[in-house]
């Protein structure tokens, strides 16, 4: 039979001989090579025409001046919103003992598992939320249910969420079913003792009119349990024999929870290494099995309880990078080059506005362990740990050389920022915690007085949004959310309640608006200080600086008793390196003072 397809003995030649069918390398000239390799730099500048027989026309690439692709990237994210579920508890077991000659063995079922909890850690190797940011759901494991001849479920897994360190969790919902139950269950308590009450009154009534009155009784059926879908009967059981045993359920005993649920509503800030991770969402409590509910008058109990269902909370992670220094400035003022000249940072470096997208972070080396450092700087440290609840607040702290110090970049603002232009200021958090703010005036690009004060209206701006949203959370966080607010235990009988869930905690004393962020030591980065046609400028901004330290001028901001102590215009070249030692310096003696 003939093939249906033809045959083509050259279809899998270039498969099984490719060196046969290679395009030789010498048929491409080395000169188009090379052009096509330069052409990859052609963006740097829009003025500059890359020609193989004039190669002077070509900028020298430096790591201070770096081409376009050459730059780190890494993943970061500042923000983050998860779903945090705890592990429910297993159901306990229905069960009893089968062997040889015992026809009716007594009760053997096992508890269930508890849920598995979920747990909050700040660590020093993590330094982005990207993770988080993507994963969004974290779940524990549940409780397994309990087994026959008394074996327990297996506990759930835990989950330890690690974050970086100078993270700020904040809760912004919860759903909690065993909580709402708690409160259901108290007001059928209290409406309880009401109709009790009212009985017994009834009761103590004269019975006259008991006593000429004859009837046919009537055969109640047994009330229905209402705490019956708490309850697990025993699969097997008759539907008439499951309604008898629905109404003589036991009541739920009352159990002590290995993990106390954190109250409503949670605020963390993780400015520090939490050496124990902390728990955000406890898990449900396991079932009991049929065992604990045996008695003489029912040695076979043909129910157990049902393990309790899992708490859910919705959070939010907010990063707040922990830099020693912090960079404003305007866009492409030259903060990115001036982060590589200082570190070892591959921030990405364009002649375009918004290079920067997201926050970078340098390291300067002061003391590289190689016997003479370049700046020697001490800083104090507590002996204490962290979570030490008898540390004393008035001990001495230890004092060690400072070796090296972070700074912070941050996307340039620009003026209405405020109203989430641009960028916007919401990467002003990363500055919040910094020592010491380095504000990078282009001396070039205009008015370097005008330019400061822009830049310091912002901050300002941004320092009181920052205040009015901690005071809203401080007002709610006097509000008892707890499932014990507003009941008066001492009266049972009705009326308003004896608090009303609002703690009286006496007012925060009242300082300036935006003081948080002006009362930090400032200066200035003068960038492009080398050419002739910024000195002008530069003399401007060094005498402004200059009065508003005598107190002539006041604070850019406007705060009253912001930092005017020395503020100081430091004039640099950052694309050549000039001038960097000094800001070293400079900085290190504000973050010693």
């Amino acid at each position: 039979m003939a093939s249906r397809c033809a045959h083509s003995p050259r279809l899998l030649m270039p498969f099984l001989y490719p060196s046969l069918f290679r395009t030789s390398a010498g048929s491409v000239p080395r000169a188009s090579l090379a052009l096509a390799r330069n052409l990859r730099y052609s963006s740097t500048d829009a003025t500059a025409t890359l020609n193989p027989q004039h190669p002077e026309n070509d900028e020298t690439k430096s790591r201070l001046n770096p081409a376009p692709d050459d730059y780190s990237n890494p993943y970061f994210a500042d923000k983050a919103k998860l779903n945090v579920y705890a592990g429910p508890g297993g159901n306990g077991c229905i069960s009893f003992l089968r062997e040889l000659f015992i026809p009716e063995g007594p009760a053997n079922g096992g508890d269930g598992g508890h849920g598995g909890n979920v747990y909050i850690q700040a660590v020093h190797g993590e330094t982005s939320l990207h993770k988080l940011a993507r994963r969004r759901h974290i779940r524990a494991g549940r409780g397994k249910h309990g087994q026959g001849s008394a074996q327990g479920g297996q506990r759930g897994e835990d989950i330890i969420i690690t974050v970086p360190v100078g993270t700020v969790v904040t809760e912004i919902s919860r759903d909690d079913p065993e909580g709402e139950r708690q409160l259901v269950d108290r007001a059928k308590y209290k409406r309880k003792r009401k109709k009790d009450f009212r009985n017994a009154a009834a009761i103590e009534a004269p019975k006259e009119e008991e006593e000429g009155v004859e009837g046919t009784i009537v055969e109640e059926e047994p009330p229905i349990n209402p705490d019956l879908d708490r309850w697990l009967l025993y699969p097997g059981i008759s539907s008439s024999d499951a309604r008898r045993v629905g109404a003589e359920l036991p009541r739920l005993p009352r159990r002590d929870r290995l993990f106390q649920q954190p109250t409503a509503p949670i605020y963390l800030d993780l400015n520090r290494p939490t050496p124990r991770p902390i728990l955000l969402a406890a898990g449900g409590l396991g079932g009991l099995g049929n065992p604990h509910f045996a008695h003489k008058e029912r040695p076979r109990p043909m129910f157990a309880t049902k393990g309790e269902p899992a708490m859910s909370l919705e959070i939010e992670l907010e990063l707040k990078l922990l830099a020693d220094v912090g960079l404003v400035g305007l866009p492409n003022a030259g903060k990115s080059t001036l982060l590589r000249a200082l570190t070892n940072s591959r921030a990405r470096v364009g002649h375009w506005a918004f290079t920067t997208l997201q926050p970078n972070i340098g390291t300067v080396v002061l003391d590289n362990n190689k016997g003479r450092p370049s700046v020697k700087s001490y800083r104090r440290i507590s002996d204490a740990p962290v979570d030490d609840p008898f540390a004393l607040t008035g001990a001495p702290d230890e004092v060690e050389q400072r070796t090296r110090f972070t700074v912070a970049d941050i996307p340039g603002l620009i003026e209405g920022a405020h109203l989430d232009k641009g960028l916007g200021i919401a990467f002003l958090r990363h500055v919040e915690r910094a020592g010491v703010l380095a504000f990078v005036i282009d001396l070039g690009a205009g008015n370097a007085v005008k330019a400061l004060k822009a830049l310091w209206n912002e901050v300002g701006l941004y320092a009181q949004m920052r205040e009015d949203e901690e005071a809203d959370r401080e007002r709610a966080a006097r509000i008892d959310w707890s499932t014990e607010a507003g009941i008066d235990h001492a009266s049972m009988s009705g009326g308003w309640p004896a608090s009303n869930g609002m703690a009286d905690y006496p007012p925060s004393a009242a300082e300036p608006a935006g003081l948080s962020i002006a009362g930090k030591p400032w200066f200035v980065v003068a960038t492009k200080g080398d050419l002739p046609e910024t000195q002008a400028n530069f003399m401007e901004l060094r005498n402004y600086c200059a009065a508003v330290t005598r107190g002539d001028e006041p604070h850019p901001s406007g705060v009253q008793g912001a930092w005017v102590e020395n503020v100081e215009a430091i004039p640099v070249s950052a694309i050549n390196g000039h001038g960097v030692e000094r800001i070293v310096h400079w900085t290190v003696g504000l973050l010693d003072g």
